[in-house]
């Protein structure tokens, strides 16, 4: 593949993960050289977060206060993906708002066109059914969250908007729901979304197991490239043995809980950058 389409690809994955955001029922706010992705009733980080993709350094004053007057505004705290290497106005700027950098770095991978066989599946994996919503939903929410977000898997999964398909799969070990995950295709673009297993299932290869299953057996209706993200390298190096490349790196920075959802005083006057014209 050229590197021409693999930057094509790469947008177009990006891209679809904001639209997953937005068909749970979320929104996306667009801002000069960001995007603003926001889900006000589940506030969790995965579902609330800035795309900086390229904010000047006489521009990210303005550009901090607005997206996080956003957010603070709605209690919500965002964390800010950031594409490597970092901008160093923009490192500096996060750190004086009391952000941190992760110690890893979030990445992208996309699916090649040539996978690498592995061993059978040691779990059962298969397409959810409606009546697994409930041990679905469990997978990734607390039990605040849970209604609202069983909500909107439920209309997503069943009432998809024209070009999109969103399907759950689950896995089993000896029976019992042991990893899920999330496939969504918006457009030309499907990642796998949301995989997780359960704390007692872990080690045993589920998550894998449903990777696996959506590259052998394409459960989506329409063909579509497969991404996904890792957010640490021992991730990474799994997915690329499953049949995955990296193709982009992101900074992610986070706010503490400790921190305040307020913007700190800009300091003392200082004269004005520019002047109108006479």
């Amino acid at each position: 593949m050229t590197d021409a389409a693999e930057e094509l690809d790469s947008e177009r994955a990006l891209d679809a993960e904001v639209e997953f955001v937005l068909t749970m029922g979320g929104l996306a706010l667009r801002l000069a050289g960001a995007t603003l992705v926001t889900h006000e009733k589940i506030p969790v980080p995965r579902f609330n977060f800035v795309w900086a993709r390229g904010v000047g350094a006489e521009r990210q004053t303005s550009f901090f206060e607005r997206a996080l007057d956003h957010y603070f505004q709605r209690a919500l705290r965002p964390t800010f993906r950031v594409p490597l290497p970092v901008e160093g106005h923009l490192d500096r700027g996060l750190r004086r708002l009391g952000f941190s950098l992760r110690p890893e770095p979030l990445t992208l991978l996309l699916e090649r066109a040539q996978t690498v066989r592995e061993p059978e599946e040691a779990a059962e994996v298969s397409q959810a059914t409606a009546s697994d919503l409930d041990a679905v939903a469990g997978f990734w929410t607390s039990a605040k969250e849970r209604p609202e977000f069983r909500t909107a898997l439920d209309i997503a999964w069943h009432h998809p908007n024209p070009d999109e398909e969103l399907v759950p799969l689950l896995a089993r070990l000896e029976g019992e729901p042991a990893s899920a995950a999330v496939l969504y295709r918006h457009g030309s673009a499907a990642g796998i979304h949301l995989v997780a297993t359960h704390l007692s299932a872990r080690g045993r290869g589920a998550a894998s197991d449903i990777v696996r299953y959506a590259l052998r057996e394409r459960p989506l209706r329409s063909a579509a490239r497969f991404s996904i993200f890792a957010d640490s390298p021992r991730l990474e190096s799994r997915l690329v043995k499953l049949g995955f490349t990296p193709v982009r790196s992101f900074a992610v920075y986070d706010l503490p809980e400790s921190a305040e959802l307020a913007i700190p005083p800009p300091g003392p006057p200082t004269p004005p950058r520019w002047r109108p014209p006479r």
